[in-house]
């Protein structure tokens, strides 16, 4: 299997090189860049599987080099790294469709477990094409499309229309959304799961035989209307 290569951006230095040896261990490639700008022209040319991102940074930081690298790259896996730990920081790093917020410090194994469990998700065998209402998904290509009209999904929103898809008519509880697509209900993976669901409605608005309904505090239902 070709390896998975990670792009750690982050202007601490000496506790990067650190990360990055514990992440070359478990056979990652890893490259480093110590500001945003360095990290862009990196990503540029690397196109890298997941970028690391510090969010204070020197000459770009971390939101604005997400931002760049979203205007061009809907399917790469971001995560923030970062000691901003705001409430108003943690839904600005999710509205930026970043895929994980992980507050320092953290233990180079609970990034390793994440990093693992997320690239175990991408390759979980799901069924290529379904028809939902007048929309067709490919959950292969994370895009959904509905009267001639493609609309592209990221990876995570990919996963959570896949599993409601699965189960058309029947609530999905939370807990079980949060734990096969971030890989634990925290707070922070909950909020995600909230904005995630809001992008995800919005795409779907213009077939008005699907809808997705919340059940408060218990979770969300994917309804088809039958049309005639």
């Amino acid at each position: 299997m070709e390896r998975i290569r990670i792009l750690l951006v982050d202007d601490d230095r000496q506790n990067s090189e650190l990360l990055r040896k514990f992440l070359e261990v478990e056979d990652y490639e890893v490259d480093y860049a110590e500001n945003g700008r360095t990290g862009w022209e990196m990503y540029a040319a690397n196109r890298p599987d997941l970028v690391l991102l510090d969010i204070n940074m020197p000459e770009m930081n971390g939101f604005e080099l997400a931002q760049k690298i979203r205007e061009q790259d809907r399917d790469v896996l971001i995560f923030f790294l970062t000691d901003r730990t705001e409430k108003a920081d943690r839904l600005k790093g999710f509205d930026l469709k970043g895929n994980d917020y992980i507050p320092k410090p953290f233990y180079p194994e609970e990034l390793i477990a994440k990093i693992r469990e997320r690239f175990e998700h991408r390759q979980a065998s799901l069924p290529s094409r379904m028809v939902i209402g007048q929309t067709i998904f490919d959950s292969n290509l994370s895009t959904i499309e509905y009267a001639g009209t493609v609309q592209h999904l990221s990876a995570r929103q990919s996963e959570i229309l896949a599993i409601l898809a699965q189960h058309i008519g029947q609530t999905v509880e939370r807990s079980y959304l949060l734990e096969h697509v971030w890989g634990n209900d925290s707070y922070a993976n909950s909020l995600a799961l909230n904005v995630q669901i809001t992008y995800i409605r919005k795409m779907l608005e213009p077939d008005t035989s699907i809808s997705i309904v919340s059940l408060k505090k218990r979770g969300y239902r994917l309804e088809v209307i039958e049309t005639t």
